[in-house]
């Protein structure tokens, strides 16, 4: 039996997400058939790399937090089993929270009234994989999550 990390970014009026594990891969679908994105995302002896849609995904573990890039929002998330961070810029930018109960994994990126919570089912997964998939997929169905700012 294959091992799965699904469920929903945005709740009802969201995104369906379901991604298949298999060793250190991990590959899977953010929203629909015609409206989503491919996911592919490698866990590395240093962190993360993959894809999202034709975007790269790479973080590294340094001094306990995974930091790096999804396509060209910088993101740094710290935990396990509870799960925090932020995603872009500081001002246009996203908190990221998540906590791991058993297989489920339940979090909010963004604020409560103009963020998404999303719930998904982790199988083996631990916490800190289900959000990065949740964060991933946020970005590459949000269309205010993928925005960079000039300077």
């Amino acid at each position: 039996m294959e091992d799965l990390i699904k469920g929903r970014l945005g709740g009802a009026d969201g995104y369906g997400i379901r991604c298949v594990i298999d060793g250190d891969t991990i590959k899977g679908r953010a929203g629909g058939k015609l409206h989503g994105k491919d996911i592919a995302l490698e866990i590395t002896e240093r962190g993360v790399q993959g894809s999202v849609g034709a975007d790269p995904v790479k973080i590294e573990l340094q001094d306990g937090e995974l930091k790096g890039n999804v396509g060209p929002q910088s993101l740094t998330l710290r935990g396990v089993d509870r799960v925090t961070g932020y995603m872009g810029e500081p001002i246009v930018g996203w908190n990221v929270v998540a906590q791991q109960t058993g297989e489920k994994l339940v979090g909010q990126l963004g604020s409560t009234v103009l963020g998404r919570p999303f719930e998904l089912d982790l199988g083996s997964a631990p916490g800190w994989v289900g959000t990065l998939v949740a964060v991933v997929a946020f970005y590459a169905l949000e269309p205010r999550a993928n925005v960079t700012v000039s300077r």
